[in-house]
């Protein structure tokens, strides 16, 4: 059975089944197909048949259920978990066991979640494609000996295969909507500080979002209402009131506005991906949406910007891994030597590289001319945004320029990794929050994402059009 938020509610409410034996039904699962897929990188067992227990006597006492009940839900192993080790797919943590939960894992267990255990991912989210692991690539369930997309690849493996009703994932600069395209289920980055950080290992502060995979619209939106809000512990988590999403997202789209960008369809897209999303654009139309064509000059300058911000507070973040405070030693011959030793052989070959380019552009004589003009054309992106906006409700676009590629295809050549994330990477710098759902799939059965964007904290907007996307067949065009 392809178990749904509802779904489990309902069954356990009326006890069809038990949140402890659903538990179980999903370790199976993850017994039978995790050595195929490597998804997930640690289970929690105990944790997960705890929290079932006491959901089973919520059920037993007929007391009102949690909005999450029950539900079996994967995390990404970039996010902190008590008592259960958390990697972020590098040796350098290869043993590290937090001693607290981020905010996200204390909402979804408040509200009834059963916690699994925690996903593979590229090494500290630097990926597009889930092979920079220290633990192995993830496979796609979806498009067999193709990568998954990165870097939540894990997470969106999880959920795609059915070994976990949702997950939590993390996005940078697109990792998790374009693994969500990749795999063919919906996935979704809200506005940057709709969701508390606490917890989340940082990549680049200034860009990092956590947010949901699950396997239909309205299930996303159950599961960004109980992660989203205020947080005392995250100065940037915003005041701004969470919507009743699930609610919201069952509204017509009749009569919205929605941009179509004429730069995100230029040279380098694959031929079928602009088929289909033009097919999707034409369903939206026919759901009585009006097209408008939006210009957004700075689209251009998006990856070289992304790519200076995003490894410039990389170099920063990564500063603490030294062997000295936590995490992975190994001994030199000097403090110096100690350090050399620890970060070669504990970061993989990607890590090291972001590193080595963030150095560079915060470097004395460089910074102005790279860091500073990077957000300075950071603001540029943003601006193209706003002003968009001013004149329709919502931007469609693809997710990626390209369907899933084959395991090896693209690791020789990072510049082509990076451009994988070109659709993705503006509504990283602009703080907006964007939506990836199916739309349809190519020969071979390669899935298809299309993306929307709305304006910051609306996330409404685009929960409503993919929702509305999604129940008129547009994952089957």
């Amino acid at each position: 059975m392809n178990w749904t938020i509802d779904g489990v509610r309902d069954s356990l409410a009326g006890k069809k089944i038990s949140a402890r034996e659903l538990t179980a039904e999903f370790y199976k699962r993850i017994e039978a197909r995790n050595p195929e897929l490597n998804a997930f990188l640690a289970l929690s067992p105990e944790r997960a048949y705890a929290q079932a227990e006491r959901v089973d006597a919520l059920v037993a006492a007929g007391k009102p259920l949690p909005p999450l009940a029950g539900v079996p839900i994967a995390i990404k192993d970039v996010i902190s978990t008590r008592g259960v080790r958390t990697t972020c797919g590098s040796k350098i943590l290869g043993t590290y066991m937090p001693p607290y939960d981020a905010t996200a894992v204390e909402k979804l267990e408040a509200a009834g979640a059963v916690l699994l255990g925690k996903t593979n991912c590229d090494e500290f989210a630097m990926g597009s494609s889930n092979e920079n692991s220290a633990y192995g690539p993830v496979g796609n369930p979806a498009a067999p000996g193709c990568v998954p997309g990165g870097s939540s690849g894990g997470s969106a493996a999880a959920v795609a295969a059915g070994l976990a009703v949702a997950a939590l994932g993390t996005d940078t600069g697109g990792s998790i909507r374009q693994p969500g395209s990749f795999c063919g289920i919906p996935a979704m980055m809200g506005s940057y500080g709709r969701v508390s950080r606490y917890g989340l290992i940082a990549f680049a502060s200034s860009l990092d979002r956590i947010g949901p995979f699950a396997t239909s619209v309205r299930d996303i939106a159950a599961v960004l209402r109980v992660i989203a809000g205020r947080d005392p512990r995250d100065s940037t988590s915003t005041t701004d009131p969470v919507p009743d999403y699930t609610a919201e997202a069952a509204k017509p789209v009749k009569g919205l506005r929605l941009g179509i960008p004429k730069e995100y369809f230029g040279a380098g897209m694959d031929f079928g991906v602009r088929q289909k999303i033009a097919a999707g654009i034409a369903l939206f139309q026919s759901l009585g949406c009006e097209l408008v064509e939006v210009a957004m000059p700075h689209t251009d300058y998006a990856i070289a910007t992304y790519y200076i911000i995003a490894t410039a507070e990389a170099s920063s973040n990564l500063a603490r891994y030294d062997g000295v405070r936590f995490g992975l030693r190994v001994n030199g011959d000097s403090l110096v030597g100690m350090y050399r030793k620890t970060r070669g052989t504990g970061f993989g070959a990607e890590v090291k590289r972001r590193i080595v380019l963030g150095t560079y552009v915060l470097s004395a004589g460089y910074y102005d001319a790279y860091y500073l003009k990077g957000q300075k054309v950071r603001t540029l992106i943003a601006q193209d945004f706003q002003k968009a906006f001013t004149q329709v409700d919502a931007i469609l676009t693809p997710t990626s320029p390209v369907p899933p590629f084959k395991l090896g295809e693209r690791t020789a050549d990072p510049l082509q990794m990076y451009l994988a994330d070109i659709y993705t990477v503006t509504g990283s710098l602009a703080g907006l929050p964007g939506i990836s759902v199916p739309c349809g799939k190519l020969s071979g059965g390669l899935p298809v994402g299309l993306q929307i964007f709305a304006p910051a904290f609306a996330e409404v907007r685009a929960l409503q059009l993919a929702q509305a996307f999604e129940l008129a067949g547009g994952a089957n065009l």
